[in-house]
């Protein structure tokens, strides 16, 4: 996929305009695509090891949600989307979700993840940054149109809420996880082979939207 940034710069036709993608544009795609790997293979070691090892895996599990948060940080920081309120607010839940994390790390008497599956209500705060990765797959789905993603989209809030509300049996959450884990993996490895330029999107939409927020600024 590096090489793919010694491509020469192409022009398309948008919406308003005609634009230029080039290097620093695909360098930003493979970042993004670089953090939802390191999220989604993170995740699912720290999901495999507590099924396979149960609670003797806590210990590895708080510094693979860490790498999961750091990665979802990253894609979320260099993802195209053109409304940026959106954008701001997916950033914003993913501050909030980090931030309670750490205070319950600090504060909690267990590993983050068995204080948060026995306090359901701490998802009110380390929820939000699932919220994000949500919207993401939201992103994702309605841009690429794709299966995977429009299967994660509710099954991510279904699972949290589920859990919080206390409605889903132990053995449906762990079918859920299990749905969530190939999912995301699924979907992180179709990112990686995916062709870069589409992911960057109509950039003359976006310098529509630049311009239109500065003539209402002046």
């Amino acid at each position: 996929m590096i090489a793919l940034l010694d491509k020469e710069p192409t022009t398309y036709k948008g919406q308003f305009g005609d634009f230029t993608i080039g290097k620093d544009d695909r360098l930003e795609v493979i970042i993004y695509r670089g953090g939802l790997v390191l999220a989604a293979l993170s995740f699912a070691i720290a999901t495999n090891l507590l099924v396979a090892k149960g609670e003797a895996a806590l210990s590895w599990v708080t510094p693979l949600y860490a790498l999961f948060s750091l990665g979802l940080g990253i894609s979320l920081y260099t993802i195209h989307i053109y409304l940026k309120p959106l954008h701001r607010a997916l950033q914003a839940f993913w501050l909030i979700g980090t931030i309670s994390a750490i205070i319950i790390e600090i504060k909690a008497d267990q590993p983050l993840a068995l204080y948060v599956y026995n306090h359901p209500l701490t998802l009110f705060g380390v929820g939000f940054t699932f919220a994000a990765l949500t919207g993401i797959y939201f992103k994702e789905a309605f841009c690429f149109n794709r299966l995977e993603t429009k299967i994660l989209t509710p099954i991510v809030p279904l699972l949290l809420l589920g859990h919080m509300s206390g409605l889903l049996s132990f053995d449906i959450e762990q079918v859920l996880l299990a749905i969530w884990t190939i999912g995301f993996t699924i979907f992180a490895g179709r990112k990686m082979i995916q062709e870069l330029d589409p992911d960057i999107g109509d950039k003359s939409v976006f310098e529509y939207l630049k311009q239109q927020k500065q003539a209402k600024s002046t």
